[in-house]
């Protein structure tokens, strides 16, 4: 066995050199990988508003010859099976899997999915509801109309060509696009540390405001910003959200939108009505909306839970109360009609449209995250005006091309009719030359001074061209050529022709693919319900071990509440039912988290009650260390066993969230000590505000000073030091008073003792905050301290 471990043992060798390299190439390869992510699987380009694959299939299809048509629709080619364009598309373009192209494919497709879509689908692409398309042997598929605004001038020199992936053809890195697609149909993806969310925009707005930029590049956001008002979904609904929301998430290239389904009330015979809603948030369909419903109405039990939450219960029935039947109408005819019959005629039309919009998808956020492939070829976050200005770049650079293309063409075919023009002058001698000459090609350049490219063209002419009336042809043709060129040569010598150019041809095409919007833009407050609860009185008693139940009315006796067998009272609160309860975690990780519920919501005295745990989520690994019920606008004093403290109110430490709050900080090992009211917490006898702050250490030392050398902090915190303790001292707790406190611990033999201090033994201890204080002969060790009025 020695020999065995020895032999497995001697391998180990010096690790720097290959441990070196080895992690120089995996540092090299994954930033390979996720370059590759980024800007060739999921990031839209800034000038044609593509991905790679989307491109690649706009392009492959465009080389079958599958475009719609003329701007009327006519003479466009018949659709072909999608299996066909994947094919192509895998074999010339995308070495990738077929199912990732036409996933890509079908999206192009879906009229719910793009506000202007790309290819014209014929067959099964799939529903808002999220059902698939059907697979590609089934479908056919052709270019859209609209597609020519990316495609027409892509033979035009306007974008550079590469190798495609085995260098057997080429592919357009870009496409020429006339308006920027990475705003009118937006984006989704997510690449290796980016992700993208662009929405969708309005044609005729985006047109709008590129002719703005260009005829003012230093226009102003807000003239922008109205311009473009906001997002245009494909599927309608409404933007809630403030124009300052809107235009903060357009300016910074992040937010999220507040957007909401549109209805309508259809009134029905004897008085009977019905809600019925048209359109709903981008990302939501009535598949989703109706199982919301489903699952309001029909609740689970969670997952290690006993029975149903008094939250589930309670949304149930204010579920039930409004709404009596829910069905989904949506055809031909209409592309949403979701319906929601209420529970009489009676029922109010607000609150059954706040019900649902609060609780459902029927009103959602949506992100907007302006993320893509700028124009030089690096991935960005960008403003909205980023993304104008990069296509209003790259659009003056495709028109630059595009007219030095051509103008290379007008001015080749201009020096070949000058060369015939020449020709027919001197036919007879040319004729001569031709028969004559060994070498004609050279003896007519040296004749008549011709180019090797005219006198190439002069031999290839056919004798038909030689007719008089060819001559009248060259001259008419060459005018004309003279007049291009003289255009031509004016955009790109003159800035103004080229930006009028551009601007002509904004406007055309807007003119001609402009629609109106979808998505109305009006600002609405965010749905909430408001659950009417009845004020009352009512007292909130708490046991030692976190069970928890309320009585009605106040001046119970404490000795009048049961308890489970080796349970106890931790203590009881005469407060209103619209009062609030918070639970104080015992400090984990050094930060106490605070947890709240309504007081309306706490189980009726009768038995026992119910554990504190099913009205709150406790964070893993704390116990519920105190509790305190009372208005939200009563302040506590909170402090910490390591003598720091602070003030706040219950408002602050509110939290719509069950998993509560991080809202104290405390240091490693210290506890959170008994939090004290400092003022308007009791609602049978309102106490007066605290003067001054008494201290009690665990080792019998008692400090008090003036409440005013404390702060309020709504953020909570440490706070400030209330009395300066030794090392293995601790602060037993720390109670706001008036006139007198209670101390508690125990004594010999286990005892309980307490002892009340009045104003006058609690003055001796007077001094300023964070001293030591003075030791108190109580005869036994202080637990808590406890204000006494």
């Amino acid at each position: 066995m020695d020999d065995l471990f020895t032999l497995e043992a001697e391998p180990a060798q010096p690790e720097s050199a290959d441990q070196d390299s080895l992690a120089a190439y995996a540092q090299r390869a994954y930033l390979e990988y996720a370059l590759s992510v980024v800007k060739g699987r999921a990031l839209p380009d800034a000038c044609d508003g593509q991905k790679p694959v989307q491109r690649r299939i706009l392009y492959s299809m465009a080389r079958m010859g599958l475009s719609f048509g003329g701007a009327n629709g006519a003479s466009g080619a018949k659709p072909v099976k999608c299996a066909r364009v994947v094919g192509d598309v895998l074999g010339r373009f995308h070495p990738h899997g077929d199912q990732a192209a036409y996933d890509a494919l079908v999206r192009m497709a879906q009229d719910f999915s793009q506000r202007y879509p790309l290819i014209d689908g014929q067959g099964n692409f799939g529903s808002r509801d999220g059902d698939g398309a059907a697979a590609m042997r089934y479908t056919e598929a052709r270019l859209s109309r609209i597609t020519s605004l990316l495609m027409d001038e892509i033979d035009e020199g306007t974008v550079d060509f590469i190798p495609n992936y085995d260098g057997s053809t080429q592919e357009p890195s870009q496409l020429p696009a006339r308006l920027p697609f990475s705003l009118l149909n937006g984006a989704s993806g997510i690449a290796v540390g980016l992700a993208t969310e662009i929405p969708s925009h309005n044609l005729r707005e985006v047109a709008d405001a590129c002719v703005a930029l260009i005829k003012n590049p230093n226009l102003p956001d807000a003239e922008l910003y109205a311009i473009v008002a906001g997002p245009d979904y494909p599927g309608g609904a409404q933007i809630i959200s403030t124009t300052a929301d809107i235009a903060s998430a357009y300016s910074t290239g992040r937010g999220s939108l507040k957007v909401r389904a549109r209805w309508k009330i259809e009134e029905l015979a004897r008085g009977q009505w019905q809600l019925v809603v048209q359109e709903l948030p981008p990302g939501v369909s009535t598949q989703r909306v109706l199982e919301e419903i489903e699952e309001i109405t029909n609740p689970k039990i969670k997952a290690g839970k006993k029975a149903l939450s008094v939250d589930q219960v309670q949304l149930k029935q204010t579920i039930l109360s409004v709404l009596d039947v829910v069905r989904d109408e949506s055809g031909k005819e209409a592309a949403v009609r979701l319906v929601f019959e209420p529970k009489t005629s009676r029922t109010s039309q607000s609150e059954l449209i706040t019900s649902l919009l609060a609780h459902t998808s029927l009103e959602s956020s949506s992100p907007i995250n302006l993320t893509m492939i700028g124009i030089d070829g690096k991935p960005a976050q960008k403003s909205l005006r980023q993304m104008f200005v990069e296509w209003i770049a790259f659009r003056q650079s495709v028109i630059e091309r595009r007219s030095q293309h051509r103008l290379d063409k007008v001015l080749d075919r201009i020096h070949i009719l000058e060369g015939r023009q020449l020709v027919l002058l001197n036919i007879d001698e040319v004729i001569a030359i031709i028969r004559q000459s060994d070498e004609p090609k050279a003896a007519l350049m040296a004749r008549f001074d011709l180019s090797e490219r005219q006198a190439e063209d002069i031999l290839e002419i056919r004798l038909r061209q030689l007719a008089r009336l060819e001559a009248i042809k060259i001259e008419q043709e060459l005018v004309g050529l003279r007049e291009e060129k003289s255009r031509l040569d004016e955009i790109l010598g003159n800035p103004s022709a080229l930006k009028r150019l551009m601007i002509k041809e904004i406007e055309a095409d807007a003119k001609l693919f402009a629609d109106p919007r979808r998505t109305l833009i009006q600002a609405e407050k965010k749905a909430v319900l408001e659950v009417k609860v009845l004020d009352e009185a009512v007292t909130v008693v708490i046991s030692s071990k976190g069970w928890i139940r309320s009585r009605g009315g106040h001046g119970h006796d404490p000795a009048s509440f049961a308890f489970k067998s080796g349970d106890a009272l931790y203590g009881t609160f005469e407060c209103r039912t619209v009062d609030i309860l918070l639970v104080f975690g015992s400090a984990a990780k050094g930060t106490g988290r605070v947890y709240s519920t309504p007081v309306a919501l706490l189980p009726n005295a009768r038995g026992d009650g119910q554990p504190v745990t099913t009205l709150i989520e406790l964070e893993s690994g704390t116990q519920p260390a105190h509790y305190f019920a009372g208005p939200s606008s009563a302040s506590l004093l909170i402090s910490s066993s390591g003598g720091y403290g602070f003030i706040a109110t219950l408002e602050n430490m509110v939290s719509r969230q069950k998993s509560g709050k991080a809202f104290i900080s405390c240091g490693d090992g210290e506890l959170i000590c008994k939090p004290s009211p400092v003022a308007g917490s009791s609602a049978a006898a309102p106490l007066l505000p605290a003067t001054h702050v008494a201290c009690a250490s665990t080792g019998g030392r008692i400090l008090t000073f003036e409440i005013s050398e404390l702060k309020n902090q709504p953020a909570g915190g440490r706070g400030l030091m209330l009395i300066d303790l030794d090392d293995k001292d601790n602060l037993a707790g720390a109670a706001a008073y008036t006139r007198s406190v209670k101390i508690s611990g125990i004594g010999r033999g286990a005892k309980p003792r307490e002892e009340t201090l009045e104003i006058r033994s609690l003055n001796n201890a007077r001094s300023a905050r964070a001293r030591k204080g003075k030791a108190a002969d109580l005869g036994f060790k202080p637990a808590t301290i406890t204000r006494v009025e």
